[in-house]
């Protein structure tokens, strides 16, 4: 399976893994699943933590891409053509980084993994937490 985990979803695998499902924590350790972080992901991260809204053991340059690797998580870069399809989606919230993650998963072809509910109202592949 190929999985696009919510910025949410990965924060919480590695500091409160117990609010995971059972379900995605399993998967989330199966070896032969893809899983990706989007970039946006990765942004939404940096801002909220310039804001002082999200504390972090270090600065965001310094936190994510050692965690990904270690954990065999791949970078999903932000295409002109995700942009792009974000003007395509129903106005259902106006959360950028929500809305890229959706239009990217629905290009790339990927599961997003979230607890958000606004996801199930969005014409993607979704798993909840």
């Amino acid at each position: 399976m190929r999985l696009l985990l919510d910025t949410q979803v990965w924060l919480w695998s590695l500091a409160a893994p117990e609010r995971l499902s059972q379900s995605v924590a399993a998967m989330l350790t199966e070896a032969a699943n893809d899983i990706f972080l989007s970039a946006a992901s990765c942004w939404e991260i940096a801002i909220k933590y310039e804001l002082g809204k999200l504390r972090l053991p270090e600065d965001p340059e310094t936190f994510i891409a050692p965690r990904l690797v270690r954990d065999g998580i791949q970078g999903l870069p932000v295409g002109v053509q995700h942009a792009a399809r974000v003007a395509r989606l129903p106005s259902i919230h106006r959360d950028p980084f929500d809305r890229l993650l959706v239009a990217q998963a629905q290009i790339e072809r990927l599961v997003l993994v979230s607890a958000d509910p606004v996801f199930k109202r969005y014409e993607v592949e979704l798993v909840r937490c």
